[in-house]
């Protein structure tokens, strides 16, 4: 079936141009938002199926409606997969999203008021660790902790000395703009010599920890989440794992304590999207995604900027733009005029507020995932630089343009579907 979108072009022309924009906008641009990925086509039909109909509340054996024989053998085949993948006692793959799933865990070993140290948010860290908007943030009392200042790695003793301190109830860890290693095992030490539950969340390391490109939180923490569309390729989702004694509070908090009916069409693609990550060619791609990430930070810092800690270890890096004379904001918007899409971000002691910033964000997933390697990051930095150097120049942002076109072009995103975006709005 060559055309994807036949009922839905006829029957609503503005949504299918939209996705014919969305489409041709991901294939000829270079994307470079950390958390963000390109699944297969095979993860996107498993999205696309007749399993969005059903509800199947309950767990499978045990719904609460009938006629669910089939969401059965689709969250069991995601759910054995994931223990395979990342060797853990129980998984719940009916999240759907990491806050979700965060925030099971929290209300299944936490009381409001709880004390809870998390990662700061403007030092790297998690927005539903604790950020004091977020209802995390609003239900607990956060203790954050934070990166040094003369390395602007993770602040180990610091790390201590406030768990001892404040004996929290739940330590979390994990990142989402952070570039170096993250010591599970010595974290989770911290939190047992104070009697603290400890949490991962590797929402964006997922795919390194599964192929062994990161450490494992396993089996040093109490609970792991993550997201299931970022380094791990997956739909947009997340999954719970936790040792054996936690599984049926999680289970019960996540529903029905904060969900209803899982999303099965979700479901069905996590099970494809694990099982593609347990094939010997993931581990290959988890591998390009650091060499990448290190040779796009390095050509980066080559061009005069400044990497925040120096490097990275990961998928991930901040670029500290300020320190050119130009807010992350500015960069960002210059940069997506030339069809390359980061994010603009804080980085650890910003002087200036979120929304302008001082950094931006980059990631190798997506990139990684098109077939692009480290060649291509040279002449990917070379363009983020050109751009940098003059932002606000209409003349470079279209030169630059020009040249991502045609590096994108060399690797064809979806091209079944991105034929049909030749006649989108905007031509």
């Amino acid at each position: 079936m060559t055309n994807y979108y036949q009922n839905l072009a006829a029957s609503d022309p503005e949504v299918f141009a939209a996705v014919q924009n969305e489409t041709r906008r991901q294939h000829e641009g270079l994307e470079l938002i950390a958390s963000e990925n390109f699944t297969s086509e095979a993860v996107l039909e498993a999205a696309g199926t007749t399993f969005t109909n059903k509800y199947a509340e309950g767990y499978p054996g045990k719904r609460y409606y009938g006629g669910c024989e089939f969401s059965d053998v689709v969250e069991n085949l995601a759910s054995s997969r994931a223990k395979q993948l990342f060797g853990c006692e129980h998984v719940n793959v009916q999240p759907h999203s990491g806050s979700q799933a965060n925030m099971a865990v929290y209300l299944s070993v936490l009381n409001y008021g709880d004390t809870v140290m998390g990662f700061d948010l403007s030092h790297g860290g998690h927005l539903t660790h604790g950020h004091p908007l977020n209802f995390s943030g609003k239900s607990y009392k956060i203790i954050p902790y934070g990166v040094k200042p003369s390395d602007e790695m993770i602040d180990y003793e610091e790390f201590e000395r406030l768990a001892h301190e404040n004996k929290p109830k739940l330590i979390l860890c994990g990142a989402s703009a952070y570039s170096r290693v993250i010591d599970f095992e010595r974290i989770a030490g911290i939190a047992k010599s104070v009697g603290a539950l400890c949490m991962a969340d590797i929402a964006h390391i997922a795919g390194l920890v599964a192929t062994g490109e990161h450490p494992s939180p396993f089996p040093h923490m109490d609970f792991v989440t993550t997201t299931t569309h970022k380094t791990l390729r997956g739909p947009r989702a997340g999954i719970i794992m936790c040792k054996e004694q936690f599984a049926k509070d999680v289970d019960r908090a996540l529903f029905p304590g904060i969900q209803g009916g899982p999303l099965m069409h979700i479901i069905a693609a996590k099970a494809v999207a694990f099982k593609e990550a347990l094939q010997p060619e993931f581990k290959t791609y988890q591998q390009q995604v650091k060499k990448n990430a290190k040779v796009l930070a390095e050509t980066l810092a080559g061009a005069g900027f400044r990497i925040v800690s120096g490097g990275t270890d990961n998928h991930v890096f901040l670029l500290d733009v300020f320190s050119k004379g130009l807010f992350g904001k500015d960069a960002e918007k210059a940069l997506d005029a030339a069809h390359i899409t980061v994010n603009k971000n804080s980085i650890p002691f910003d002087q200036n507020p979120p929304m302008k910033a001082s950094g931006i964000r980059l990631g190798s997933p997506a990139v990684t995932t098109r077939g692009m390697k480290e060649a291509e990051m040279k002449q990917i930095a070379a363009l983020i630089a050109e751009v940098l150097a003059a932002p606000a120049d209409e003349t470079v942002r279209a030169n630059v343009s020009a040249k991502v076109k045609a590096l994108t072009a060399q690797f064809p995103l979806y091209p079944n579907r991105q034929s049909l975006a030749s006649g989108a709005a905007g031509d």
